[in-house]
């Protein structure tokens, strides 16, 4: 391929972005900082950090609202547009809550397995949501509902973990306690994270989309 041609394709791509999708990029963004403060409280044990990672999460949430108002209003829907939704939630509203679920505390190897099947399931969740997209919308342009619950959801779950935080109650104070003690721990707050991605896979939870 030759350099013009490449070029032609790169300037190709970044006219394809909407204003939507800049949007959407803002979502990823506070999902990725909501990683590193979480990484960062687990080295300094400083609660701003933590605070800050957990504020981050309604904020990607923020953005995640705004991007598809943006969209319909532009009328500039389009499967990149999804697909990049995707990509961005799985680290805001997955890989983020789940970091910072290991930074509170939740370090054991059954903790580990917990939050795993979390994001695992809400990958899936968004996986199976975009390939039936089009069947779910009826020949329309919007989905009617949707297929267990929407994964942004887990905001709840970084709004309990901020609460813990600030009742001073991470660790092995985390709400309900420990499980399964030794190596192989299990901290009852985990159960919450098993359960929301469960939800997120369920086949026959049918929430009508606003």
């Amino acid at each position: 391929m030759t350099q013009p041609t490449r070029t032609v394709k790169h300037l190709s791509m970044i006219r394809g972005f909407h204003l939507a999708d800049f949007f959407t990029l803002g979502n990823a963004a506070c999902g990725v900082l909501s990683v590193f403060f979480a990484m960062k409280f687990v080295g300094a044990r400083d609660l701003h950090d933590f605070f800050t990672a957990a504020a981050l999460a309604p904020a990607a949430f923020l953005f995640d609202v705004l991007d598809g108002h943006i969209a319909r209003w532009r009328h500039q829907q389009s499967p990149f547009g999804r697909e990049l939704d995707s990509l961005a939630d799985v680290i805001s509203f997955g890989v983020g809550p789940a970091a910072l679920g290991f930074a509170a505390g939740l370090t054991g190897a059954l903790d580990l397995l917990a939050l795993t099947y979390f994001v695992c399931c809400g990958v899936s969740r968004l996986a199976r949501f975009n390939v039936t997209a089009e069947s779910l919308s009826a020949g329309g342009n919007k989905v009617a509902y949707f297929e267990g619950t929407p994964i942004p959801t887990s905001v709840v779950l970084v709004g309990l973990l901020a609460l813990a935080a600030w009742q001073d109650r991470v660790g092995d104070a985390l709400f309900g306690g420990t499980l399964i003690g030794g190596a192989w721990s299990l901290h009852a707050f985990s159960l919450l994270f098993l359960l929301s991605g469960s939800l997120m896979i369920s086949k026959t939870l049918r929430i009508p989309k606003p």
